[in-house]
């Protein structure tokens, strides 16, 4: 609310006032005591507002858990390996990190365990909430991981499932028939990472137009440059765009 500068030139009308601390280039201008932010992580050279600036995080090892795993976990791995026979041949291994547990399933096996985590009555993991990719990119020779989130709804129980396969042979079979829910989720990450799921009913991009080149989410995917398809614009690459101001 504007004060007016002087009620008996006015009418009594209020008069707008130039605010405190105001220019003319506001408010893109900071107080000369305020240095203008670079992105992220402190980062003050390259111009990188992706986040990164550069900064390398170094990826420790996934070990096997020893047992006992504590909670739910020794359960579901015993009830898991004798619905499952082939446990020994499926499992790579079973991490247990930050409360959570994660089976390790070979890709060429993911179906069947999804067959057996759903149906066996000591496990009943009904729910398969998620099916996602990652790209561990120089950390790992099969670098394309897909993370399967399963919910027991009747134990009220998570279990996470992961198989990995390489760039350049990223197949694994789709578990659409168990869990319909992984319809779209599958290609969603054959349309971002490439991943091409077997016996999956429709197999196509769901996010990038059906003839776009490559796989955003990808690591090794060019950040930027990339021609727009709305009047020529282009994303400049990370090292080219201003800082923030």
């Amino acid at each position: 609310m504007t004060a007016p500068n002087d009620k008996n030139n006015d009418g009594g009308v209020p008069v707008p006032t130039t605010p405190a601390g105001a220019s003319s280039t506001a408010p893109a201008e900071y107080p000369p005591a305020s240095p203008a932010g670079r992105g992220m992580f402190g980062n003050q050279g390259t111009g990188d507002v992706s986040g990164y600036g550069g900064l390398v995080r170094q990826r420790k090892p996934i070990e096997e858990a020893a047992r006992p795993y504590g909670s739910y976990f020794d359960e579901v791995r015993d009830a898991l390996e004798e619905a499952y026979p082939q446990f020994g041949d499926a499992i790579e291994k079973v991490v247990v990190d930050r409360g959570e547990l994660t089976l390790h399933v070979r890709p060429e096996r993911i179906a069947e365990v999804c067959q057996v985590m759903r149906d066996d009555l000591a496990l009943r993991f009904e729910l398969c909430s998620s099916v996602s990719g990652v790209d561990y990119l120089g950390a790992d020779g099969r670098r394309l991981h897909v993370v399967y989130q399963l919910t027991s709804m009747t134990y009220r129980r998570r279990v996470r499932l992961e198989a990995a396969v390489s760039a350049e042979d990223p197949h694994l079979p789709s578990v659409t028939a168990v869990y319909p829910t992984a319809d779209w989720q599958e290609r969603e990450a054959y349309d971002m990472f490439g991943i091409v799921f077997d016996g999956h009913p429709n197999l196509t991009r769901i996010l990038m137009p059906d003839d776009w080149e490559g796989h955003p989410q990808r690591k090794d995917y060019p950040l930027g440059g990339v021609p727009v398809e709305y009047k020529g614009a282009e994303i400049p690459p990370p090292d080219r765009r201003r800082s923030y101001q």
